[in-house]
């Protein structure tokens, strides 16, 4: 009875494209100087971390509409590995005060947007095929 894989796809194009524009909008409201310095710490040009907008506005809202979902997606695994790397680059196996990696968060991202890429965007999306 419930076995569409189509309303599936949406809820976690809903569910990822929709978190994470939040964090989007907290750049845009806030900035991203920490990201600057993080990026500069790291050696590489300050103009990279501007692509925080790109991975964190554009890119979720492509995935929420389902437009060029698989493509979005990869960008999206793009920046979260980014994420990984500048944030917390030598401590990807230390635990956080509760026990969860300190990566959970990103590395939770990061394993939706793959799955995305592997599912598509399926009936229930702008270009849906």
């Amino acid at each position: 009875m419930f076995q569409n894989s189509d309303i599936a796809k949406l809820l976690l194009r809903l569910l990822v494209g929709g978190m994470m524009l939040f964090h989007g909008v907290e750049k845009i409201i806030n900035g991203i100087n920490g990201i600057k310095s993080l990026t500069v710490k790291a050696g590489l040009p300050e103009f990279f971390a501007y692509g925080v907008y790109i991975g964190e506005v554009i890119v979720p809202i492509l995935i929420l509409l389902g437009l060029y979902a698989r493509v979005a997606s990869l960008f999206l695994a793009i920046n979260m590995s980014m994420a990984i790397f500048l944030a917390y680059g030598g401590s990807l196996l230390s635990l956080g005060k509760h026990g969860a990696p300190l990566i959970e968060l990103p590395l939770f991202y990061l394993v939706l947007s793959i799955v995305i890429f592997l599912l598509g965007s399926g009936r229930y999306a702008v270009n849906s095929k």
